[in-house]
């Protein structure tokens, strides 16, 4: 078996797709064993890519805006869709099966304090037609801390990825009660990023091959399957609850078959970062994206 380093900037079931190489062997097929990691709170995973202690990274095609922005290459490209929607969810201390978003306003959220997670909500908040300022936004700090504030009684709704929001139901803590990603709709929300001399490797297209087939299961294997495929790398979460959270994925349809980031989902995330005033141009496709390798 050849070692291969993935990263994760951020760890949980919406990124299943990328879980799924590991975890169904496909990955294994192809010959390749995975050393997996998170990156480090406050640390890029593309600093993994860049020093070469990762192959692969699960990131955003928002993180070359910065760069971009700057004049600067970013040095990696993003070779592969993740998901094509936003998948955090909307969790409030009771039910709500007429919940409407002007709740929120005047209420206190629990959220990412930044980034792509933030841009999104403000985003959704627009298309809702309320005014983001008048929440009473709330930010702990990273995904544990968020968890951890509404646990322990802070706000009123908090936003997080699947399988968190399900825990907190099976545990009576609180109650989903919308979904952001139908708010915002499809865009390049989460992808895989590579150094360009990479994506030219055996390694690479053996690995693309893999992706493509984990895919593939992800959308036609029933979530229960999937579920204890993937228990091990959710030992904190319950069985039935992940099942809940990847079958609700699945009908969310944010892990579309197809791995290329098409340029329409490109172009709805700069439309989301130009309403959040957090880019100044509109960025050429092929400064960002690649073509996933073939073979």
């Amino acid at each position: 078996m050849t070692k291969i380093n993935i990263q994760f900037s951020l760890f949980s079931a919406f990124y299943s797709p990328l879980i799924a190489t590991m975890a169904g062997g496909f990955l294994a097929e192809e010959g390749l064993e995975a050393d997996w990691s998170v990156s480090p709170p406050g640390v890029s995973a593309i600093a993994a890519l860049k020093d070469g202690s990762a192959h692969v990274v699960q990131s955003a095609l928002s993180q070359a805006f910065g760069p971009l922005s700057k004049g600067e290459d970013p040095g990696v490209v993003h070779f592969a869709q993740i998901n094509e929607m936003d998948g955090f969810f909307l969790t409030g201390r009771e039910p709500d099966p007429d919940f409407a978003w002007g709740k929120l306003e005047g209420a206190e959220v629990v959220l990412f304090g930044g980034g792509q997670p933030l841009a999104m909500f403000k985003f959704a908040c627009h298309r809702a037609g309320i005014d983001f300022a008048k929440l009473k936004a709330v930010h702990p700090g990273n995904a544990a801390d968020i968890d951890r504030a509404f646990r322990y009684g802070q706000g009123q709704y908090v936003q997080q990825q699947g399988p968190f929001p399900q825990q907190l139901e099976a545990d009576g803590i609180g109650h989903v009660v919308a979904q952001v990603g139908p708010q915002v709709g499809r865009c390049g929300f989460s992808s895989l990023c590579a150094r360009p001399d990479w994506l030219e490797t055996g390694m690479a297209r053996a690995f693309t091959r893999a992706y493509r087939k984990a895919r593939l299961w992800l959308n036609e294997t029933p979530a229960a399957d999937v579920a204890r495929a993937e228990a091990s790398y959710f030992p904190e979460i319950d069985l039935p609850v992940l099942e809940r959270c990847i079958a609700t994925y699945q009908r969310l349809g944010c892990w579309a078959p197809h791995i290329e980031i098409t340029p329409e989902a490109f172009a709805a995330t700069l439309d989301i970062y130009a309403y959040n005033g957090l880019i100044g141009e509109r960025f050429a496709y092929d400064r960002v994206c690649a073509a996933p390798p073939e073979g």
